[in-house]
């Protein structure tokens, strides 16, 4: 597979990747390197990829405890402790591998320790491939609300090897899977439609299903590298679906929903949104959510859960001069930027997806 040219990087795939990392190693004159994982890419990933490092650098392994919950700022204090205790200077290199909470929080760790030292993401799980593998967004959590703390600055290559894959349970697929439909919703009909009957999928084909997904997004972020325009395509179903996913990350009486499964339900309740503005079709409408419905559980919503959910909407990063802040499809395949939604629309959208 052809590399793929992000803004100032790279990114590779499968066999080509390694030939790449052990080019860069050889040409870069490191101090070190250090390897962030968590327990889960510890265990299960770590053993693939440090048979194929040439190198002679000294190897340090950094872990944290896998999880959503420790994705935050004193995770990162505990690592640039770490980082100052094992010799860390402005020539390290630093690897992340895992999955979007490992790259998310080890570019964040790596772009500020020192002011920035080199790093590496290998993302490990299909949402991570399709979504935090391009962009450049680094960042943490503050409490329960998603990626509050962060800057943007872009990896010195990406590595995707879909072998690691064969590691995840089915749930992280779907997770994953929620992305790659976002994709084809907001830029490529075609797309979406191949996705349409999951049944006749030749899963032989994931690999350029995955490779046209990370072509969709960078397209896009290319055009617009800080999000002050078309890159907020992307935000379909996050702004609802960040909520949803924030208030069950807090609610002691909820299951923790994974990233996708709460961005499926945002997906649902904003295409109904874009409906009632007269954006889609009621038969677009139907085509989505009978789609996202037959991939992923219903989740329960009470009454009492649909006010806390707006009140988190208030700290979408999106938010502009105080407006919550949407981006909805203006029929399958584009996008409709910077539009405002009433309350009572959203509580609608709520009823329609419970009913």
């Amino acid at each position: 597979m052809q590399s793929i040219q992000a803004n100032n990087y790279l990114v590779h795939f499968n066999e080509n990747a390694y030939e790449a990392l052990n080019k860069h190693l050889k040409e870069n004159k490191y101090s070190n390197l250090f390897i962030i994982v968590d327990t889960e890419t510890n265990e299960h990933c770590l053993p693939k990829l440090l048979p194929v490092l040439e190198t002679d650098l000294n190897i340090e392994i950094i872990e944290f405890e896998a999880g959503e919950a420790n994705k935050n700022i004193e995770t990162c204090i505990q690592i640039w402790h770490v980082l100052t205790e094992l010799g860390a200077d402005r020539k390290s290199l630093v690897i992340n591998l895992g999955g979007g909470v490992v790259t998310d929080l080890g570019g964040f760790v790596a772009s500020t320790f020192k002011r920035g030292v080199d790093f590496i993401n290998i993302p490990t799980t299909l949402l991570s491939m399709v979504d935090a593998s391009v962009g450049g967004k680094t960042g943490v959590d503050l409490g329960n609300l998603k990626n509050q703390i962060g800057v943007i600055n872009v990896p010195q290559m990406v590595l995707i090897d879909t072998q690691y894959l064969e590691t995840l349970p089915q749930s992280e697929m779907r997770s994953g899977l929620a992305e790659m439909l976002k994709h084809g919703l907001i830029y490529d009909a075609a797309y979406w439609k191949e996705f349409l009957d999951l049944q006749a999928i030749d899963y032989n084909a994931l690999d350029q299903l995955i490779y046209r997904s990370v072509e969709i997004k960078n397209e896009i972020v290319i055009q617009d590298p800080t999000e002050k325009n078309i890159r907020k395509a992307l935000n379909f179903g996050h702004t609802l679906g960040h909520a949803i996913e924030s208030y069950f990350l807090e609610s002691e009486e909820k299951t923790t929903l994974l990233h996708g499964e709460a961005i499926a339900v945002g997906m649902i309740l904003e295409s109904y949104i874009s409906l009632h503005k007269n954006l889609i079709t009621p038969t677009e409408y139907s085509e989505i959510k009978t789609a996202i419905q037959a991939i992923y559980d219903q989740i329960e919503f009470e009454e009492k859960d649909i006010d806390p959910i707006l009140e988190l909407l208030v700290h979408d990063k999106k938010n502009e001069y105080g407006l919550i802040q949407f981006a909805l499809i203006e029929g399958i395949g584009k996008i409709k930027i910077n539009q405002s939604v009433e309350n009572k629309l959203i509580l609608e959208a709520f009823q329609d997806y419970k009913s």
